[in-house]
């Protein structure tokens, strides 16, 4: 298969860029992609910059360098982190806090130091600023667990509530668990069940999801199970899962 047609054209437009590096991606030419990208980025493309940094974080074509993707990642929230929270780039610039602060809490080996403090504020920006589902996930979980500062189940469970509302799958068995267990949130039986139902549903194969929903089954009342089943399967037919990371 020949390479797509590219060069490095003063003419060519920055989305014009970006469309022959994603076509070349699509048909793993990596070096095709990752020049043609590259040439986007220099031009101020967002998501070819992205794009870049998720090619080199997860090693797709090309050995995985989490030093590389951190310096993108970093460009990205240096250069645009006061865009419009609801404009075309949002989900790249939110993406990128996330990726940032995954680094900053796990750290890189002789690149960056784990700081948890430091990737809660990060996580803390996403799901504010950009309402991020997976930041907000995230950022309840480091409640949770107390970690990068104090520990809060009210906060947790608030963080929680909102990714779960977005179809988070995790934050849904996650909230599910606390809602029945009445943890940093007033006991709702019947709520608790119908988001670990959800959550159960949503995604197949989850050992850890599936022992907390036959545990929260087990112990409910007959009348609590048909109401949250009756519950979880509206909200399904209405919704569409959340990607999780």
């Amino acid at each position: 298969m020949t390479s797509p047609a590219f060069a490095f054209d003063p003419d060519m437009s920055a989305r014009d860029a970006f469309r022959t590096g994603y076509l070349a991606y699509k048909q793993g030419q990596t070096a095709a992609a990752i020049e043609a990208l590259s040439y986007a980025a220099d031009k101020g493309h967002t998501a070819a910059l992205w794009k870049l940094g998720r090619i080199y974080a997860t090693g797709d074509g090309v050995k995985e360098d989490d030093a590389h993707a951190f310096q993108i990642f970093s460009k990205i929230a240096n250069e645009y982190a006061d865009g419009n929270p609801r404009g075309s780039d949002a989900r790249f610039v939110s993406d990128a806090f996330v990726a940032l602060a995954g680094y900053f809490r796990d750290g890189i080996v002789g690149k960056v130091v784990a700081d948890e403090g430091r990737a809660r504020r990060f996580y803390t920006y996403a799901a504010a600023y950009f309402a991020d589902p997976e930041a907000q996930y995230q950022l309840g979980m480091m409640y949770l667990d107390g970690r990068g500062g104090e520990r809060s189940d009210r906060q947790a469970a608030r963080w929680l509530k909102l990714a779960a509302d977005k179809g988070h799958v995790l934050a849904q068995a996650e909230f599910g668990r606390l809602l029945f267990e009445g943890v940093g949130i007033r006991r709702n039986a019947v709520k608790g069940l119908m988001w670990l139902s959800i959550a159960r549903n949503s995604i197949h194969g989850d050992d850890e999801i599936q022992t907390l929903h036959e545990q929260a089954f087990a112990a409910a009342s007959e009348n609590d199970r048909r109401t949250a089943m009756a519950l979880a399967e509206d909200w399904l037919s209405k919704s569409e899962p959340a990607p999780t990371k």
